[in-house]
């Protein structure tokens, strides 16, 4: 028998709790508005631990699965959003010790619950073919360097920077104390400002370049201004 459901235009509006009893039910547009609403962030924190986009992308199907056959367990004892997240970080760890079973798991503090990764502002630079490739290449050097990040600090720097997840949050997702989120935010800062210095900081000096069809032109302005006047 099909389920009464919400109009699809008022299901955006609806709270978490709302929406998982309908998921309950199997409504499917209380379910494709839940996947709309966390996709990303199981993305790319799925993405911090395994840092392969592919991976990653089985990791979220696998755990929207698992989390909608379980959702006669969840209780509410954390957020719905916390409870999701650790799946698919449960799911994203596996599938890593699998591949590297030497892994350093002390980095994670002993917790197995514990990337397009930024984006840029889009602007009328994106009408520029130039400007547009340097915007593409600076993201992969972000995404590369944020991807060389230890273990226990990437996934931290993923949630709090990139995914915009509170202290609290963070400290909740993982396990730890609201201390070891900002120590370990601090530490990767600074090893990814190391990073980005070692391969941006020779390209400093060819930034706003002018010369080529800019300069001539402007050469030619000059001179049609001081001497064929």
């Amino acid at each position: 028998m099909p389920v009464q459901t919400v109009a699809g235009s008022l299901l955006d509006a609806l709270a978490d709790a709302e929406l998982v009893e309908l998921a309950r039910l199997r409504d499917e547009p209380a379910i494709r508005t839940l996947t709309g609403r966390y996709n990303r962030r199981l993305f790319r924190l799925a993405r911090s631990v395994l840092r392969n986009d592919a991976e990653a992308e089985d990791v979220v199907q696998e755990a929207w699965v698992r989390a909608f056959t379980a959702l006669d367990g969840f209780r509410g004892d954390a957020a719905f959003s916390t409870w999701l997240t650790r799946i698919a970080l449960n799911e994203a760890l596996g599938r890593r010790r699998r591949q590297r079973p030497t892994i350093d798991w002390d980095s994670y503090d002993g917790n197995p619950s514990e990337a397009e990764i930024i984006n840029f502002p889009v602007s009328a630079m994106t009408s520029d073919p130039e400007r547009t490739m340097a915007r593409s290449e600076i993201r992969d050097v972000l995404e590369r360097s944020i991807d060389e990040l230890p273990d226990g600090f990437r996934s931290v720097f993923v949630a709090r920077i990139v995914e915009g997840m509170s202290v609290e949050e963070t400290a909740e997702l993982f396990s730890l104390k609201p201390e070891t989120v900002k120590t370990r935010l601090h530490r990767a800062r600074s090893l990814l400002r190391e990073a980005l210095d070692r391969q941006l900081g020779p390209a400093l000096t060819e930034t706003f370049p002018f010369g080529g069809s800019r300069c001539e032109r402007m050469t030619e302005a000059v001179v049609a201004r001081l001497c064929r006047s």
